[in-house]
């Protein structure tokens, strides 16, 4: 296939992926997340086995369309299964614990693709295949339990104007996610922070290699400073920020990402560049879990799966959008105006989180 052909496929995928979100987020309400969970690493796994079997465009797009809609299945259904577990002062370092183990993974398994790509192509689909197959009989055995965990963190009461401890068990509303004003403007905010996050996947790594003329090989390392300080620093992070506010922990790790990314614009050198990941890196991990552990404060119990398939839905979208639009403008207005035009969404975004109508209570229709 032709370069953008192959690209055509991962469009396909990730038009997939943006209707399948907010539809098995949905079903996760109805069936429990946990099923979503465990049918989504089996028949994910099973469709990866039969993916080297599919030759010409037509059944390439059909196993691509079968892929993204299993696989993506397991995101909200993840992150309402991690919102049940853990209690509303816990839930923010819950989800760095998950990310932990993301880019535990993140950090192996890139290493071992390559490895298999030289021996047999095919074996990237088998192997990826199998731990998928293998996750799923592990959340058969263990069977993790469904609802609140029982060891509490303590939190302290919030400024005044602030609402981070909310009840285990949210009041919210019996408004389906769409219509929930708070989660609508919530999301417009996670779209122009994240369209800026994920720089660092299109126009980064063209900048570092054009303009700045890095070897290849440095992104990778400038990529593992990010990994390892996520698996480090991440989790004792969040868990001494447990007593900060969502607005405030939103609002400053949009900034921390923008002025991370905005930087590039005077970086020089491998360490001036590595000083610019470090910034967005704090940034991501402020951001990230502070807002998986917002979606699950201000969801209704009986609409988690609903709300957290909107969210995943709005990083898929910021996915397609981002790099994307970021190599364009990198293409055509430079590297200075991208990398300021940066920090200028990651304002806009803080700006949108730090609203009153942003803060967790009670939701609000159109």
């Amino acid at each position: 296939m032709s370069a953008g052909r192959a690209g055509l496929v991962l469009g396909i995928y990730g038009t997939t992926a943006l209707v399948a979100s907010p539809l098995f987020g949905k079903l996760s309400d109805q069936w429990g997340p946990l099923r979503v969970m465990t049918a989504s690493l089996f028949v994910s796994g099973t469709v990866l086995f039969l993916f080297p079997l599919a030759h010409g465009w037509t059944a390439i797009s059909v196993a691509t369309v079968a892929l993204a809609a299993s696989a993506e299945a397991f995101r909200p259904s993840v992150l309402t299964v991690i919102s049940q577990q853990a209690s509303a002062g816990q839930r923010r370092s819950a989800f760095a614990l998950v990310r932990l183990a993301i880019n535990l993974g993140m950090s192996i398994g890139p290493a071992i693709g390559g490895f298999l790509a030289v021996w047999k192509f095919d074996a990237l689909f088998w192997v990826d295949g199998a731990t998928s197959l293998a996750a799923g009989f592990v959340l058969v055995a263990v069977k993790p339990h469904r609802g609140e965990s029982k060891v509490e963190i303590p939190v302290s009461t919030p400024e005044k104007g602030d609402a981070t401890v909310l009840p285990d068990r949210s009041p919210g509303s019996t408004l389906p996610g769409y219509r929930d004003r708070r989660l609508l403007v919530f999301l417009g905010a996670v779209l122009l922070t994240t369209i800026v996050f994920f720089q660092h996947e299109g126009a980064m790594p063209l900048f570092l290699v054009r303009d700045l003329h890095f070897k290849e090989s440095t992104y990778g390392l400038l990529f593992t400073i990010n990994t390892m300080m996520i698996v480090f620093m991440e989790v004792p992070l969040n868990l001494a920020m447990s007593k900060v506010s969502h607005q405030k922990t939103l609002a400053w790790g949009s900034i921390l990402c923008g002025a991370g990314f905005g930087a590039l614009a005077v970086a020089t050198g491998f360490w001036g560049v590595a000083g610019t990941v470090v910034i967005w890196t704090f940034g991501e991990m402020v951001l990230f879990p502070s807002m998986s552990s917002y979606v699950a404060d201000i969801s209704p119990d009986d609409r988690r799966g609903e709300y957290m398939g909107l969210y995943t839905m709005a990083f898929a979208l910021a996915f397609a959008i981002g790099p994307w639009a970021g190599t364009v403008v990198y293409e055509r207005l430079g590297a200075t105006t991208l990398w300021i035009g940066s920090f200028v969404l990651s304002l806009a975004a803080a700006s949108v989180f730090l609203r009153r109508s942003v803060r967790p209570g009670a939701a609000t229709g159109r």
